[in-house]
């Protein structure tokens, strides 16, 4: 009797300590009454989100022992590579929708903290509280975004059927587009390498883009269409808009020849006509880089694609996808795709490391050799941390732009979602969610004169 007892007594001061422990060591406390994006980052703060995800992480003194070390900055690296929070976090108010949806997927599956660390660090993990205040957030901030509450709940927007544009200077523009001359050799046009009947990217069968004088360059062209959305322009970010964009390959060797803007301006000015437009519609400065760039930015707004079917269903259609299509896009959403691929563009928001599990340069066909394209973001930015970080493509008519990726390595869509779930989500993809998130992508091809469906 007095055993049983002792042992009782001993179970009961055992649980009073390791309540005191947790207590003292892991309790939570919901955040004060203030601005959401503040209760958010007590929030992260609490939850140990910054040990990860940051370049400078506070790491627990644990990580020093053997083997955790390893297991550590394995954590930190795939951590980083999804998201940074160092500095988002400190200015939640300002946080874009690529963020928004990233922090919207870990609230609702639950997927951070990882185990290993809830194992460690009891009591981290958004509780229903949290949970709470982070949808309340990420609702508040989409409507400051888009400025209307219609898809607070989503992290995808359909494609607006007007961009206000500049008609006369979209039809000369258009010219401009579909003009050999601006090409050193008069062969090559804009619209070369961006066809408009085939999704407005490359051929299929090209894998990469080929320029004057058949010289191939490093990257597949992305397509025009929809252009107009991406927060910056060309696979590395190098140009901030439409306009500065276009400036790019007429000078650019490999592209359109070893040539100047002024050599363009001077080819031009030989057609009088054409001067006289120009100089109509752009009085301040005629024909010139400007006005001729202007135009043509001014081109690419009118080349929008809404009223695909998926546009129609977040339009309230609820018979536009088939139960397979819908299926697909749940799968989509459900397994993080749409952290990364939001906004009316479903990308073109926000550059990602191409491979967060896995080194995708080192196994991908051995026939693609490495190219300085390769480097991605930080061939712009020169920072480091930029290496191998590319825009994420618009999956707007993605069914018609094959091949895929920055460097063209996958023929198939199937195919290319396979590789997406090994290498930017670290699992399998079973071949039911790879036929039903394709055939998802499949409705996402809208409508444009020019552009031909499948």
């Amino acid at each position: 009797m007095k055993k049983a007892l002792f042992w009782i007594c001993a179970v009961a001061l055992a649980a009073l300590l390791g309540t005191a422990v947790y207590r003292f060591c892991f309790w939570k406390t919901l955040p004060e009454e203030g601005p959401l994006a503040q209760q958010v980052e007590h929030i992260l703060q609490q939850n140990g989100c910054l040990v990860c995800h940051s370049y400078e992480p506070e790491l627990p003194f644990y990580s020093k022992l053997p083997i955790m070390d390893k297991i550590m900055a394995g954590h930190v690296r795939h951590a980083v590579r999804f998201v940074e929070l160092d500095e988002a976090s400190k200015n939640l108010a300002e946080a874009d929708e690529v963020l928004v949806a990233k922090l919207e997927h870990c609230m609702l599956t639950s997927s951070m903290p990882i185990a290993e660390y809830r194992m460690i660090h009891w009591g981290t993990g958004f509780t229903s509280a949290e949970k709470e205040i982070i949808a309340r957030w990420v609702r508040e901030r989409r409507m400051q975004i888009t400025g209307t509450e219609e898809f607070a709940d989503s992290p995808v927007r359909p494609v607006p059927s007007y961009v206000p544009y500049d008609e006369a200077k979209a039809d000369l523009g258009k010219r401009m587009f579909n003009d050999t001359r601006i090409s050193l050799d008069n062969t090559i046009s804009c619209a070369s390498c961006h066809i408009l009947e085939e999704g407005g990217a490359d051929h299929e069968d090209d894998r990469v883009s080929e320029g004057i004088n058949g010289l191939l360059g490093g990257v597949n062209a992305p397509t025009c269409y929809n252009a107009i959305f991406n927060k910056q322009q060309f696979w590395n970010g190098r140009a901030a808009d439409l306009q500065e964009q276009a400036a790019g390959p007429p000078v650019n060797p490999v592209e359109m020849g070893d040539q100047s803007w002024d050599d363009i301006v001077a080819r031009l000015k030989c057609d009088a006509a054409l001067v006289k437009e120009f100089e109509a519609l752009y009085p301040e400065s005629g024909l010139s880089m400007h006005s001729v760039t202007d135009a043509i930015a001014e081109y690419e707004k009118t080349l929008i694609t809404p009223d695909s079917r998926f546009d129609k269903y977040l339009k309230g259609d609820a018979n536009a996808l088939t139960k397979k299509e819908l299926k697909g896009y749940h799968e989509f959403i459900d397994n993080g795709c749409a952290a990364c691929h939001v906004g009316v563009n479903m990308g073109g928001q926000s550059f990602e490391h191409m491979g967060v599990f896995g080194n995708y340069f080192a196994e991908r066909d051995k026939d693609i050799k490495r190219h300085a394209d390769d480097d991605g973001l930080i061939g712009f930015t020169g920072n480091p941390r930029d290496l191998e970080r590319f825009k994420v493509p618009t999956l707007r008519n993605v069914a018609l732009t094959a091949p895929y990726f920055h460097d063209g390595s996958e023929d198939d869509l199937d195919d290319a979602v396979e590789k997406m779930f090994e290498y930017m989500l670290g699992k399998d993809c079973t071949d039911k969610t790879e036929e039903s998130i394709t055939a998802f992508l499949k409705t996402l091809t809208g409508e444009h004169p020019e552009l031909k469906r499948q």
